[in-house]
């Protein structure tokens, strides 16, 4: 596929099932990350790539992230879930924001250049035939979460990528017309 039908296509996908993608699947949607814009050359971006047995113990990290925050004990329902999460693909991808001190490059613009390693690497799965989805939310900012996943105390978690083999065929990307969101500005 070529890169503009991916970038005008690319949609998320959240039935996936294995197998994961492959070591070289894996290896194009690594590098894909690599070309994202990043103000300073700090390449401020760090993953951790999850499956296999390893989701199982994400999950137990999600638990107990679930149980802290929660107002009251969660039920057995929300425990069972809690715990599925990670089994949702066969590969979890975990990007991580390493927070630099940079006299021209702030906190914000740095989650942005590891925002744009993720969507580069959403596009890679799509153009591989790939299913795959990020996903934030209270996990993703729990400090249970990242405590478990052995992040140092300037790195943040920016999102999980879901990847694997999409159980169908991807939707149809909407119809958006470019018009509706740019326009000429006119300084006078």
């Amino acid at each position: 596929m070529d890169a503009l039908t991916a970038l005008h296509n690319r949609v998320s996908c959240g039935l996936l099932t294995d197998p994961a993608p492959s070591a070289q699947q894996r290896q194009d949607i690594f590098r894909a990350a690599l070309r994202a814009a990043d103000h300073g050359c700090l390449r401020p971006w760090r993953f951790l790539v999850i499956e296999g047995e390893a989701r199982n113990r994400l999950g137990e990290i999600f638990l107990r992230a679930a149980g802290r925050d929660a107002a009251e004990p969660l039920t057995d329902a929300q425990r069972e879930r809690t715990l599925a999460m990670p089994l949702r693909a066969p590969l979890i991808i975990v990007a991580i924001t390493r927070l630099q001190e940079h006299p021209k490059v702030p906190h914000l613009e740095q989650h942005m250049s590891t925002a744009g390693a993720v969507q580069a690497m959403l596009t890679a799965a799509y153009a591989q035939g790939l299913g795959a989805y990020w996903r934030t939310g209270p996990l993703a900012y729990s400090p249970v979460v990242a405590e478990g996943l052995g992040l140092a105390e300037n790195e943040r978690i920016d999102g999980f990528i879901y990847c694997g083999t999409r159980q169908k065929g991807p939707r149809e990307a909407p119809n958006l017309s470019p018009d509706d969101y740019f326009s000429d500005w006119d300084a006078h």
